[in-house]
């Protein structure tokens, strides 16, 4: 007997589900793009236990026929695809025939529906891929689909789902990013009877964006307008032309992660790594690296141009002309932020309160917005610091060192024990590794110095570079630190200490703050509302997905509870929503430190230095930040004195 052979409908079933059903979302998703294909102008969505017990949509498309609501089981059944031509010019959501077949496989599906021309509806019920049995029954117009016991007959793959808070965080997200993509839609979400996402038709995406993120998200946002470009087709004289439209933020706005930005190809729903770094190009120079704007983008293009058939979920394209359309999208991004004036549109009055920055939230350091916001010129990017040719005056202390005579000058550290260690970031043989820091993970690569730390505590304080970098003076050398590091890396250390004596300082609020949130922070913010309220915040849920703050950690400034507590909602999944309490109370330790922190281009005195390197010789970890950035550059007194040939 041979060993090929072919496999059964139930195993080829289960086995495109593994494809296109990875969790309960895969199933919304699915389900909602062929519910806006049928034309549907009502999706209502009824999820339970995360997606693991229940998922109904119900619409008010076109229906199916009797005969059509049983062919639709079959694999690769489908009413959007006749020919190859077809299938390279897509312009429908779903077009494979798989989603059904797939779900059905792996949960006990029930699909009702009713097609205009007939007068009853039908109803199919199968189980794990098998059909139990079909009925004609009185039905509106439309088509409802109810999925249960998702993975019941499969164990090994639902004992991979993540916690029901997690589940329910993709599917509220999936549903969002669909609602802003349809406007003209009325379309529902409830978890457990509780209302997630509720939204009527508007004739404006400005007004979906309102009833979705609220009026604060709105007021942050740019207009895009309408951007088009031609590309020269295949034919002579043939042009295909690309359309971008949308809303980005303004510079002000930066997130911690990718979750606030919205791409979708002609309707559909992507991530796209082209689209991606477009988009963040055209931020360059605007944000500082390693964070994101908030973006709501629709390219609009003819259907031959995207090929849509690359990935079994539909979420990644490849575009015919992917340097066209890259260039394309960051020269709009960049054209429309260059000429919309911020948000803010004068600069706060500076402040020289030490923890407090002496600038407005919406400085934007290292881009040309600095100098419409503040009316002078920008500082010049970190890169271009130390090139400058204006280092301040500085004189370094006679700690020990003095010259012998001799005809060989030998140069005497005094201490034996003060003897520099071996070179540091910044020079040949700089020790790479990551930083062994039990209470602020690093990533991999990072790097380590390898000082005396001891060294931080003697530190004598000389001066500022750029109102950004402290320059001290040290037995070992000359020290350079970043002033809002050190100062984050110090909060951060405090923070964890008060939590675990519980005795965080709060501050009362005059008003309570009262923060609109979409339906994926309400999820997060129930799960982590405990450790919210640990780390000093005093939170209570108002209305329908809105909570107030009343109180918060003393060390943070009213003007920047807003944004802390949005940005600990806003952790990335990977981040959070798998990590342990002790994990999250240190990213929620980690946000509280970085928005307290001094800022750079804010100058201190001398009193003010002193102190900052006093309490960070006093830290437990003094080298990185607790989001892994080094905090301090050494230059040894050996390394100094070998670069004037002195040794």
């Amino acid at each position: 007997m041979g060993r090929i052979r072919i496999l059964s409908d139930t195993v080829a079933n289960q086995i495109a589900a593994g494809e296109v059903v990875e969790r309960p979302a895969s199933v919304v998703k699915e389900l909602l793009e062929n519910s806006l294909d049928a034309g549907a102008t009502e999706l209502r969505l009824e999820i339970e236990n995360g997606g693991r017990r229940l998922i109904r949509i119900s619409d008010n498309g076109c229906g199916m026929l009797r005969d059509d609501a049983l062919l639709a089981f079959e694999r690769h059944a489908t009413s959007k695809l006749s020919s190859v031509k077809d299938l390279l010019a897509i312009a429908t959501l779903g077009f494979r025939g798989e989603a059904l077949p797939s779900i059905a496989s792996v949960s006990r599906l029930v699909l009702e529906t009713r097609a205009e021309e007939e007068s009853t509806g039908t109803r199919v019920e199968i189980a794990g891929g098998k059909l139990i049995k079909v009925d004609e029954m009185a039905l509106p117009r439309g088509t409802t689909i109810t999925v249960r016991d998702l993975f019941f007959n499969v164990p090994a793959r639902k004992k991979f789902l993540r916690t029901e808070p997690t589940e329910l965080a993709h599917i509220a997200a999936l549903v969002t990013h669909y609602s802003l993509a349809h406007p003209d839609k009325t379309i529902q979400l409830r978890h457990n009877a509780n209302e997630l996402l509720s939204v009527t038709p508007v004739t404006e995406i400005r007004e979906r964006v309102f009833q979705v993120f609220g009026s604060q998200v709105l007021t942050e946002l740019v207009d895009l307008g309408t951007h088009e470009r031609d590309f020269p087709g295949d034919e002579p004289g043939l042009m295909n032309q690309y359309r971008l439209r949308g809303f980005v933020s303004g510079p002000q706005v930066q997130k911690l992660n990718r979750n606030s930005i919205y791409l979708f190809v002609n309707g559909r729903l992507i991530r796209d790594r082209l689209l991606l770094h477009g988009l963040t190009a055209g931020y360059t120079q605007l944000i500082p690296p390693g964070t994101y704007p908030f973006a709501l983008l629709f390219l609009d293009c003819d259907p031959a141009e995207v090929d849509v058939n690359v990935h079994p979920s539909k979420t990644e394209v490849r575009f015919r002309q992917g340097s066209f359309v890259h260039d394309f999208v960051r020269d709009s991004v960049r054209r429309t932020l260059t000429q919309a004036r911020p948000i803010s549109a004068a600069p706060a009055p500076l402040q020289p309160s030490f923890g407090q920055p002496t600038q407005p939230a919406a400085q934007l350091p290292y881009s040309e917005f600095s100098q419409i916001v503040q009316g002078g010129p920008p500082p010049p990017p970190p890169s271009e610091l130390f090139s400058a040719g204006e280092l301040p005056q500085v004189s370094m202390p006679n700690w020990g060192l003095r010259a012998e005579a001799g005809p060989s000058p030998r140069f005497d550290f005094g201490d034996p024990q003060l003897a520099p260690p071996s070179p540091t970031i910044g020079h040949p043989g700089f020790v790479r590794g990551p930083v062994p820091d039990t209470h602020g993970a690093l990533p991999a690569g990072s790097y380590a110095e390898a000082v005396n730390l001891e060294a931080l505590k003697d530190l004598r304080p000389l001066g500022q570079l750029h109102d950004s970098f402290i320059i001290a003076a040290g037995r070992d050398g000359l020290w350079i630190i970043d002033q809002h590091v050190a100062h984050e890396r110090i909060l951060f250390e405090q923070v964890l200490r008060q939590q675990a004596a519980g005795q965080v300082e709060r501050q009362q609020l005059l008003v309570p703050l009262v923060l609109e949130l979409t339906a994926g922070q309400e999820i997060e913010y129930e799960r982590i509302a405990q450790e919210l309220d640990r780390a000093g915040f005093d939170t209570a849920p108002v209305g329908r997905r809105a909570i107030a703050v009343q109180a918060a950690p003393a060390d943070i400034g009213p003007a920047n509870v807003e944004k802390v507590v949005l940005e600990i909602l806003e952790i990335a999944e990977s981040e959070m929503r798998r990590a342990t309490l002790e994990e999250i109370r240190r990213n929620v330790a980690a946000s509280i430190g970085c928005r307290a922190a001094i800022k750079i281009n804010m100058p201190l005195d001398m009193t003010k230095m002193e102190w900052l390197l006093k309490k960070l010789g006093e830290c437990e970890y003094p080298m990185s930040c607790p989001h892994g950035r080094p905090i301090a550059l050494r230059y040894s007194m050996r390394e100094i004195l070998k670069s004037f040939h002195r040794i």
